[in-house]
């Protein structure tokens, strides 16, 4: 399992990777201050303009994030088209993400093009669990592992 961090504010996006990736056999959680492979940046985070690492190897963010980081590969999310992982709808609790573009998993695995269903806790915002969605794939948890059908994960 590769080194990542999170940078928000109390949205719960590390705690819900962390819950959901202990039950993958095989992989250690570990989270990383110094050179993170992941870089996961929460929407709160970015619109306060939180101090960010001075570099990482691959960065989710929010589609918005203006500040300029040093990373080999970023990946963003939001609602718009131009973001790579974005929402393709909402029934109730139950939100539809759409990755409009494949990605690269930090471990080199390719993930293809496609919608996927995810839960919502009460109260959780769409751009917090498209955050942990995107930072659990390309930590290598396939898409049919985040939905409702896997059990889902709650933040």
């Amino acid at each position: 399992m590769e080194l990542f961090q999170v940078i928000e504010d109390g949205e719960g996006i590390e705690g819900a990777i962390l819950r959901a990736l202990p039950a993958r056999p095989g992989q250690e959680s570990r989270v990383s201050e110094r050179h993170p492979a992941l870089l996961v940046v929460s929407p709160r985070a970015a619109e306060q303009g939180m101090p960010l690492p001075r570099q990482c190897r691959m960065a989710l963010v929010p589609g918005a994030l203006t500040v300029p980081l040093r990373a080999a590969s970023a990946v963003s999310y939001g609602v718009s088209p131009r973001d790579s992982l974005t929402i393709s709808s909402r029934e109730g609790d139950l939100l539809w993400a759409a990755l409009q573009r494949e990605l690269v998993t930090v471990d080199g695995r390719v993930v293809e093009r496609q919608e996927f269903p995810l839960n919502l806790a009460p109260g959780e915002g769409e751009l917090s669990a498209l955050a942990t969605a995107g930072a659990l794939l390309l930590l290598g948890v396939p898409p049919e592992e985040l939905g409702p059908a896997a059990g889902g994960w709650k933040t």
